[in-house]
């Protein structure tokens, strides 16, 4: 009877709508999601305070605030949206458009292209099944091959210490960033289990502790962040500007295109079907929806998140409540600004070794899904060319130089926005062959 009731309550963990599972069976499933999402979900808050300049009262703030938003916006996605088991957090693929867009105007704007970016989500959801088509693996994958290309810069230079560090490009700096990234490697391919999974979170502890001898960890200002905070209203100031708001809206229409593939991927590897149209159209409309409130409360914008999809493919596990125990746990963390201080103290070096890896993990993915189609001229010139103008121009921001400030910021600040109009205007133009 033991073993009956047993087997009964481990198989709530295969079912989408069960309640929540015992703890020892829920609890390490949804710690295992959270491993899997946690570091990639702070770490371009750390990177754009400190692209920003921010002290640390903000950076705690911005840290913190992208933590709660994550995990309500998993709540609304969970319980209100596709009602499948996804998890949400802040996106990589926007964070070169950040990066601009602070450098050339603000944080506050930022928070207004968010807004208006999410609206377009909202409405590309509307017409999801119909706009589709012009969105294939192809101009997917050439977008998520770009956004890869245009975060190596950045990796390269958290890994020698960061952007005006007095000792940038040390070698205590490249130390310590090889040994993170050695970690990593490490665990990604011979680790197993929560291992593999906890990979990046394993490289950075490494890393962390490894820097503490060369000087590089101040634990000084944890002990003024408070034990307890709710997110502010508007904290960094809301503030819209044109071109900020192209860049952000083409962006959150891709990413959106993308979240069909993310949801699509969760429902054939972890239920063994196609998701629904109302899946579909409720999913990516209460992604734009999430982030446009999530704007008001600064955090940045976020997207489902493919890693946490590869664990559903992988364990089988779908049920909503253990993922909703870990947007939880996510949900708690934010609540806390000394966690949230804790990760300001990570080095950049570390930071440079953990995501460098994510970096180039992000550009596979992108030549995975361009490699699921026919590799022939046609296609190889798209991918190409596209690429090729999209960073080529970004590298160069002095060829638009006569332009319009605004063509600049759109066109020249990130690659992914060239890339993205290039493919999908050859896609439409060149002649296709019989087979495809």
């Amino acid at each position: 009877m033991k073993n009956m009731a047993a087997k009964k309550d481990k198989s709530l963990l295969f079912n989408i709508n069960g309640s929540l599972p015992p703890i020892r069976y829920s609890l390490p499933m949804a710690i295992q999601h959270l491993f899997a999402m946690i570091v990639g979900s702070v770490t371009p808050a750390i990177i754009l305070a400190s692209v920003a300049g921010m002290n640390q009262s903000q950076s705690v703030l911005l840290i913190q605030s992208s933590l709660v938003t994550a995990a309500l916006m998993t709540f609304i996605e969970l319980f209100w949206g596709a009602k499948l088991p996804v998890i949400m957090g802040v996106s990589f693929a926007y964070l070169a458009s950040m990066q601009a867009i602070v450098m050339g105007y603000g944080i506050a704007e930022v928070f207004g292209a968010q807004i208006v970016g999410g609206a377009v989500a909202a409405i590309v959801g509307m017409f999801a099944q119909k706009i589709q088509k012009y969105f294939p693996p192809l101009i997917t994958g050439t977008v998520v091959f770009t956004i890869g290309l245009s975060l190596y810069p950045t990796a390269i230079r958290y890994m020698a210490g960061g952007a005006g560090s007095p000792d940038f490009g040390s070698w205590q700096n490249w130390t310590v960033a090889i040994i993170t990234l050695s970690v990593v490697i490490a665990c990604n391919n011979f680790g197993k289990g929560l291992i593999k999974l906890a990979s990046i979170l394993i490289g950075i502890i490494v890393g962390y502790i490894v820097s503490i001898p060369f000087g590089m960890v101040d634990l000084s200002k944890i002990g003024e962040s408070t034990w307890f905070s709710l997110p502010r209203f508007m904290p960094f100031g809301i503030k819209f500007e044109f071109s900020a708001v192209v860049s952000f809206s083409i962006l959150f229409a891709i990413n959106a295109i993308q979240a069909i593939g993310d949801l699509s991927a969760t429902t054939m590897g972890g239920l063994d079907r196609e998701p629904t149209g109302k899946e579909l159209k409720r999913g990516i409309v209460a992604y734009g929806l999430s982030n446009m409130a999530s704007a008001f409360f600064g955090g940045l914008p976020s997207a489902t998140y493919s890693q946490n999809v590869g664990i559903v493919s992988t364990t089988k596990v779908v049920n909503r409540r253990v993922f909703g125990l870990t947007a939880l746990m996510l949900l708690i963390a934010g609540l806390v600004p000394k966690f949230s201080a804790l990760l300001t103290t990570i080095p950049q070096c570390v930071l440079g070794g953990a995501t460098v890896s994510v970096f180039s993990s992000i550009a596979m993915t992108g030549m995975k899904l361009v490699s699921t189609g026919e590799m022939n001229h046609r296609n190889t010139s798209i991918v190409g060319l596209a690429a090729a103008l999209g960073v080529g121009i970004s590298q160069v921001t002095e060829a638009l130089s006569q332009f319009p400030d605004w063509v600049t910021m759109v066109f020249a600040k990130s690659p992914v926005v060239v890339a993205t109009i290039v493919a999908i205007l050859l896609n439409i133009i060149l002649p296709k062959s019989d087979r495809e």
